[in-house]
């Protein structure tokens, strides 16, 4: 389960429908409907929110916005808790820090040039660097290490 800190837009369309599929699983975890990933690190930032349903329908209305820029027709039925758009539908933002997303940044990079170089070549890669990594829309950027409860690679690769 990997729900990224980074915006959809990097993502390559198997990576934006494996995110859209694994963040839909997540609410089904934060719902209790699930027997397994309750315990899961990747959860942890949604299910310490005031209101974790809501938090995972506005990351999850992100998504669906990406998919829809795309062309994707995704099933916004399945939010249980879509964001409110005209009440600005990131209005409980979480801080992410700048060291988790290069580090997420440097990792995805890593799998597109195995998986998708097209997707390297894309408008959105263009000019990437560390110091220009756009979040999630629901992320916020705050300075500071890769997230405790981030699974670290030892070796991640460069940009």
């Amino acid at each position: 389960m990997r729900m990224w800190s980074l915006h959809p837009s990097y993502l390559d369309p198997a990576g934006l429908v494996a995110l859209w599929r694994e963040t839909l699983l997540a609410q089904k975890v934060l719902q209790g409907l699930t027997k397994g990933y309750r315990n899961h690190p990747q959860l942890e930032r949604f299910a310490l929110q005031s209101d974790p349903l809501a938090s995972i329908g506005s990351y999850l209305s992100g998504v669906l916005a990406e998919a829809a820029i795309r062309g994707y027709n995704f099933d916004a039925t399945k939010i249980v808790s879509p964001a409110d758009a005209a009440a600005s539908p990131y209005a409980q933002r979480i801080e992410v820090s700048d060291g988790q997303l290069a580090y997420e940044l440097r990792w995805l990079r890593t799998k597109l040039e195995r998986r998708s170089p097209a997707t390297l070549q894309s408008g959105v890669w263009e000019g990437v660097d560390l110091g220009r990594v756009l979040p999630h829309p629901l992320f916020v950027e705050v300075p500071g290490p890769i997230a405790s409860w981030e699974k670290v690679d030892p070796a991640p690769a460069s940009l």
